[in-house]
């Protein structure tokens, strides 16, 4: 059978189920049929051969077994199933889902736009029909009001006029059709910009909502909606994980048990549903972040234009227009993030149907008795009871073993870890019980995987055969498909995956990187230097130095000293030092001149009012002073 057909069989055996749950009053979508084909095919249990054809019983025996499952209103793992695929099919990340949204809205208004791009006016009535298509088109493209409102359509028409006159519209008409949108769209973001302008000084603003008052509204609410939500989750998960990890205690096996196969689903279920509200949780949160740097950096760009504009009656258009236009570009950044919280909201009210199931089975009434004597303790209290430094891997044991610890791993907070956390060993040996693992006992890197493990216990029970358990956890997921995608097994079950989005494309894995002690030592000279340095290339040099030789040979008297003979004996030579004489060839005298004093007495305290002035000499002799 050649690929074509086969795919064709498929198509049709998709088609048949999807009609048959369709007649029995189940609406399931084709992507959700494909699914559960692919599990009960690659399910050990139901005995298909993927290597040859199916025959006709095969096939009926593949739908039947396939409308059983779809419709059991009573498995959580069904609606662990229909809750992955829901959320993959309408969940993507913030750059995908505002490509695709900007996407929409430029298909929705492309008739619009070509009826302009595409106009031949010429009679007056053409062109004031193709101006007010401009002006509807600028509307709807900036989503600020409605076309229909007379307010809305002059507020715009009276902001277009100002840089955009009518009488532009011939100019425009000549442009080619690229050129055409570049300007309807540069018209676009400043005519906004003067909307928002105009708004924020009080004197327009038609049908234009206060986008920071929605969002400073709206954010709050999705995440106290969201954490509502994931805490109810989280309680039950840890509901379940205390039973489960009670009965394993083989002194409670005795006394009356839970259905542990439907409580394991609930779990496996509330892991997931965890999961998703953690992303959405992520996402709002980022909302939150954009939407605040928004706001603040709008106000500043509409100060920005009230201090240029301020009461002047002409503004420089290269003063102003990049101004409008990154304010409406901010504006359009707010926009998106109410679009986004929207769709945040809609995901999260959605997933909620599907995990009702285990909520209305496993009532507090039920559950009370089973918890009675179990230890319900948080993801993060089941880690902080093993920061005993004695609960860590021992490496003595296991010297071979390639292992990171927080202190010996720079990068340790980012690294991934297999099956999404959860302990290695347990999803192995305990099918579905998915038991947070932690990570500072040590993680286990095995070609290429980290793995990481609840207790130091199941860290060395792993470690002597790795490739077993492994083997083990890919089985358990062929019983329970809805394994594949809570534990990332996509790799192993790559026809399996509902949808491309596997792994993050966008996000780089980054490899630990371990952190030692380390010491090196650099030799001065790593090549023993051997360059001669009589040598001589110069064959002039060398004759000289050859007549020099056989010059010297010539003389009556000669000496040669080596370096081997230059240290042999000790030469001594004596000198007369010279005489210490004193000569005195000069004369030290001096001489003295007396130094003259005088005093001018009746300058003040006179009785009589004429002054007399007398100078008394007190000049000493230099025979006196001696």
């Amino acid at each position: 059978m050649s690929k074509a057909q086969a795919e064709s069989v498929i198509k049709n055996i998709i088609r048949e189920i999807a009609q048959e749950c369709a007649t029995q009053g189940q609406a399931v979508s084709e992507t959700l049929v494909a699914f559960i084909v692919k599990a009960i095919v690659l399910n050990p249990e139901n005995d298909f051969n993927v290597d040859r054809a199916l025959t006709r019983d095969d096939v009926e025996r593949l739908i039947q077994k396939c409308v059983e499952t779809l419709l059991d209103n009573e498995s959580p793992s069904l609606d662990t199933i229909k809750m992955q695929v829901y959320f993959d099919m309408n969940y993507t990340n913030r750059e995908e889902f505002l490509v695709e949204h900007k996407r929409v809205l430029d298909n929705r208004l492309n008739l619009v736009l070509r009826e302009i791009t595409d106009s031949r006016a010429r009679t007056k009535e053409e062109l004031e029909a193709l101006y007010r298509k401009i002006v509807s088109f600028i509307i709807l493209k900036s989503g600020l009001g409605s076309p229909t409102d007379i307010n809305v359509v002059r507020e715009v028409t009276a902001a277009l006029q100002s840089i955009f006159p009518p009488t532009e519209l011939g100019p425009f008409l000549a442009m080619t059709k690229k050129d055409k949108e570049r300007q309807l769209q540069e018209l676009i973001l400043i005519v906004t910009g003067i909307r928002l302008f105009n708004k924020d000084c009080g004197k327009g603003g038609e049908g234009i909502d206060d986008l920071p008052l929605l969002l400073g509204e709206a954010i709050p609410e999705t995440l106290n909606n969201i954490d509502q939500n994931l805490s109810a989750v989280r309680q039950s998960a840890y509901k379940y994980t205390a039973i489960l990890k009670k009965y394993q205690d083989p002194r409670y096996r005795s006394e009356t048990t839970p259905n542990f196969s439907l409580m394991k689903d609930s779990l496996v279920n509330c892991r997931q549903h965890e999961g998703f509200l953690q992303i959405l949780l992520d996402d709002a949160h980022k909302c939150n972040d954009h939407s605040k740097t928004l706001e603040i950096e709008l106000k500043d760009r509409l100060n920005g234009l009230r201090l240029v504009v301020q009461s002047k009656t002409a503004v420089p258009t290269t003063q102003v227009y990049p101004q409008f236009i990154r304010a409406a570009q901010i504006w359009k950044g707010l926009q998106d993030e109410l679009v986004l919280l929207s769709v945040l909201n809609n995901i999260l009210y959605s997933l909620e149907p599907f995990s009702r199931l285990h909520q209305e089975i496993f009532i507090d009434e039920v559950l009370e008795p089973f918890l009675q004597h179990a230890d319900v303790l948080s993801d993060e209290e089941r880690i902080q009871n093993n920061a005993d430094p004695k609960n860590r891997f021992n490496t003595l044991l296991y010297p071979k073993t390639d292992v990171l610890f927080p202190e010996t791993t720079k990068n340790f907070e980012s690294i991934p870890i297999q099956y999404k956390g959860f302990c290695a060993y347990t999803c192995a040996i305990e099918d579905r019980f998915l038991l947070p693992a932690d990570p500072d006992i040590g993680i286990i890197r095995y070609k290429g995987h980290n793995f990481a493990f609840s207790s130091q216990e199941a860290a060395h029970e792993f470690v002597s055969d790795p490739e077993t358990y492994i083997n083990m956890a890919t089985e358990n997921a062929k019983y329970h498909p809805e394994l594949i995608q809570l534990l990332e097994l996509h790799k192993q079950f790559a026809t399996i995956s509902p949808y491309g989005r596997a792994t993050d494309s966008g996000k780089m894995i980054e490899a630990p990187v371990t952190k030692a002690d380390m010491g090196t030592q650099t030799d001065t000279h790593l090549v023993e230097s051997n360059i001669v340095k009589s040598y001589e290339w110069n064959e002039w040099e060398l004759r000289r130095k050859a007549i020099k030789l056989a010059n010297l040979r010539t003389k009556m008297t000669h000496s040669t000293q080596t370096n081997l003979s230059h240290f042999r004996r000790d030469n001594i030579s004596q000198v007369y030092l010279p005489k210490e004489n004193k000569t005195q060839t000069k004369k030290d005298s001096y001489s003295k001149v007396p130094k003259p004093s005088r005093y001018i007495s009746g300058l003040r305290g006179c009785s009589s009012e004429d002054t007399v002035m007398r100078t008394v000499d007190l000049t000493v002799t230099v025979e006196e002073d001696m």
